[in-house]
């Protein structure tokens, strides 16, 4: 029996980065001879134990073969006669199928170390067409390796992929899954790239994918392209170090744009409420969690509003904030806020432009919080049907006077 480390580790470790998590996979065992090791078996597919002391996840060397379509469609064999080779062909990434052995020898039959040299993303073999995910990994991996490029024969096999369809198998929980941790990487717009590149964008967020060569008035969008200008958003976002609702909200907010009628480019009057709809159709549709729906909806929907917010009266001032549950929910706003500031900078030329609108409609927030509601309903209980009309009054007058000092 031997015991090697694989995958990600040793990846990173020969980066140069820091090791989160380790992989092992055993050779020449059976999990009788794990159980008899004091292992505690966890797979359900194939046979994965957690070692008795460190709870780290061991599995035994197998291989797949493809059965059905998409990522669920695969039988696997394990024996102690599968050999350390034979387990890391069925892997994705050459990058991703070197191992170490306890004596730290690397083996590493398909030259994943001179691809992380040359920085280049490789299918160890054809057996990269099976699972539709691993396309999904790739661009993720991209995000996180913003240095790496896509071999070309590996992205022409996910071209084929996707022709055959084998994109449209795959479940949305599992494409939200992927999408939401490669937003959260190093630089999220490359993984839409490579999505892009393959053909794959078209299929998982074709809304998304429409914005491409859709032009913008170079007076505000020097980029001019409606896609490049969302990828320099999100961007921004994540160099922000802003949250997964966040990142979401800005590679959202413009998706109406795609929807203009080419004779009316490059203005997009109405995109806003465009933007809504398409939004709300892609978290019905890949099951997104509220509350990164939420925020990207009143994103869509409110992001112009507040890069005039100087230019808003006190009372729709608090008609925003009231749109937006801001009084309920400040930090949903403030993340709102957050989305809108990098729709701003997220442009040419625009990424140290000075964005005094979060500051000042945060402002407004807590001068209309400081009206006490309880004392306005108290002073009207006997008309309580004027409750709801003074009390805006009264946020509105708090709203002025905070404008009014602002300026």
């Amino acid at each position: 029996m031997k015991i090697y480390v694989v995958g990600g580790a040793v990846r990173d470790e020969l980066l140069g980065l820091p090791v989160q998590d380790h992989d092992y996979v055993v050779v020449g065992a059976t999990p009788e001879d794990m159980l008899a090791r004091g292992f505690r078996p966890v797979g359900k597919d194939f046979p994965v134990f957690l070692h008795p002391d460190t709870q780290e996840e061991y599995a035994l060397a197998r291989t797949e073969r493809k059965t059905a379509p998409g990522y669920r469609g695969f039988v696997f064999h394990t024996d102690s006669t599968v050999t350390l080779e034979q387990d890391l062909a069925r892997r994705d990434l050459t990058i991703n199928a070197i191992a170490k052995g306890e004596d730290g020898v690397l083996v590493d039959p398909y030259h994943g170390q001179e691809d992380i040299r040359r920085r280049v993303f490789r299918h160890v073999s054809d057996a990269f067409i099976e699972d539709p995910v691993r396309i999904l990994r790739l661009a993720r991996f991209a995000a996180r390796f913003p240095d790496f490029t896509v071999a070309p024969e590996t992205n022409a096999l996910m071209q084929k992929m996707v022709a055959a369809g084998e994109v449209d198998a795959l479940v949305p929980e599992r494409v939200w899954q992927e999408l939401a941790r490669g937003m959260m990487e190093q630089m999220p717009s490359r993984m839409f790239n490579v999505l892009r590149d393959c053909g794959a964008l078209a299929r998982i967020l074709p809304e998304l994918d429409a914005l491409w060569g859709v032009p913008q008035p170079a007076k505000y969008h020097p980029e001019i392209d409606t896609g490049v200008h969302v990828m320099m958003v999100l961007d921004y976002a994540a160099g922000r170090g802003y949250s997964l609702g966040v990142r979401f909200a800005a590679l959202m907010h413009d998706l109406g744009k795609g929807t203009t009628p080419p004779d009316l480019w490059p203005s997009h009057h109405g995109h806003e409420g465009r933007s809504v709809e398409l939004v709300q159709g892609i978290c019905d549709r890949l099951k997104v969690p509220n509350d990164c729906r939420d925020l990207a909806v009143i994103t869509a929907r409110e992001h112009g509003n507040v890069g005039r917010a100087f230019e808003l009266r006190p009372a729709t001032i608090v008609n925003l904030l009231a749109r937006c549950d801001g009084f309920r929910k400040p930090e949903r706003f403030h993340d709102m806020l957050q989305a809108s500031e990098c729709d701003r900078r997220g442009r040419t030329g625009f990424e140290d432009v000075a964005f005094p609108q979060l500051d000042y409609l945060m402002g407004a927030l807590k001068a209309a919080q400081g009206v006490d509601a309880g004392a306005i309903a108290a002073k009207h209980r006997e008309q309580p049907q004027r409750i709801p009309e003074a009390i805006l009054a009264a946020r509105t007058a708090a709203v002025a006077e905070y404008a009014a000092n602002a300026a």
